[in-house]
């Protein structure tokens, strides 16, 4: 069956357009028409005359960039979709990050594409840690997003732009989730697609170690509060950091593009993967002795717990009135484990469900995790 043809077209920005391109063109100062209004209005910085005078040239002439140069091919290779077309440009942080980003989106609706920009949290090269740690994982949660809202089987990505670890990490998102990748280097005569990907991830080992990639999604947590689930499998996916003196756990950029693959795979599949729903419910059980103040928030979390769908009882089997713990749930064995933290204290419970196989009790594990991200516990 073949393949549709992308309409939205994902695409890293660079500044080789600045640099060294309008900067070396802005050195030799030309005078003849159009250059001169194109040096002109990139020295006042018109990022709208930059883009008019960009738009006068053939879109394969390098002076206009590596982004412009690559959309072009895609174009007249017939790979990327001309009518109805939407153009989405992941950019730095940074200020000329921003400014080819404006004059991409001006130049592109001349010609009534449909333009978005993302600018990308913390990918940036004055601060090297936070460019590894966060900004390739917001590139990834953004390239993420963009496919989900829109459709895997309609979008493509073009690598072409941007820093060399930016461009590798949409080449590896890109084939994790099933969207052609292209790349165009400047020695090229045309832009080439990569071929895909010839290893699988693991889904069982997210779905049973949801919790864990849930919570480092959202935050960085201390490697002793989930010592006790830890997976060797998971190394690759995590950075260790220390942070006075403690260490602390926190999500990789390949991190991010597993977690991210495997959301948008289980909401696609969650049905299907689901045990039946339960026939009969029974109400949540605490035990009797003092809870404090801390009774009705348990018990209102253990009654939310009881209200999907697969869930026949919930009760409690330890409680802590002194210890904070990340919430999240995880498989025990063959039993499925809730651990509940307001910050001070913890308790855990054990969740029963309809689930019979281990593959089923993944699942279950899984869709709440995936539950309790959209919650406010």
């Amino acid at each position: 069956m073949a393949r549709t043809k992308p309409h939205t077209l994902i695409c890293t920005v660079g500044t080789s357009l600045f640099y060294p391109n309008l900067s070396q063109l802005a050195e030799k100062n030309p005078q003849e028409s159009p250059y001169r209004e194109l040096v002109a209005a990139y020295r006042s910085g018109d990022w709208e005359g930059v883009a008019l005078g960009l738009h006068q040239l053939d879109s394969q002439d390098r002076l206009c960039g590596a982004e412009i140069n690559s959309i072009a091919d895609l174009i007249q290779h017939g790979i990327f979709d001309r009518n109805n077309a939407t153009l989405v440009f992941c950019h730095s942080m940074t200020e000329d990050g921003r400014n080819v980003a404006c004059i991409l989106e001006k130049y592109y609706s001349l010609s009534d594409f449909g333009v978005k920009t993302y600018e990308i949290e913390d990918l940036q090269d004055a601060e090297p840690k936070l460019f590894r740690t966060r900004g390739l994982r917001n590139l990834a949660k953004t390239i993420s997003r963009v496919i989900l809202e829109r459709g895997a089987s309609f979008c493509a990505i073009n690598a072409t732009g941007g820093y060399k670890a930016q461009i590798a990490i949409a080449v590896l998102l890109g084939q994790a989730l099933g969207v052609p990748v292209f790349y165009k280097h400047e020695r090229f005569n045309e832009i080439i697609a990569f071929p895909p990907m010839p290893v699988a991830l693991d889904f069982s080992l997210w779905m049973s170690k949801s919790g864990l990639l849930f919570l480092l999604d959202r935050e960085t947590v201390r490697e002793d509060d989930v010592a006790e689930d830890w997976d060797e499998r998971l190394e690759a996916l995590v950075e260790r950091v220390e942070i006075d003196g403690v260490n602390y756990l926190e999500l990789n950029p390949t991190g991010q593009i597993f977690h991210e693959t495997f959301q948008g795979r289980y909401r696609s599949d969650r049905d299907r993967v689901l045990p039946p729903p339960a026939l009969e419910k029974r109400r949540p059980h605490l035990t009797d002795h003092d809870w404090g103040n801390s009774r009705e928030p348990i018990l209102a979390f253990m009654s939310a717990v009881t209200e999907r769908p697969y869930v026949n009882h919930c009760r409690t089997h330890y409680w802590n009135p002194d210890l904070p713990s990340p919430t999240y749930f995880r498989l025990k064995g063959e039993e499925i484990e809730g651990i509940f933290s307001n910050g001070t204290w913890t308790v855990k419970i054990k969740v029963e469900t309809t689930a019979v196989t281990p593959g089923q009790r993944e699942a279950c594990v899984a869709d709440l995790n995936n539950w309790l991200a959209r919650e406010s516990y």
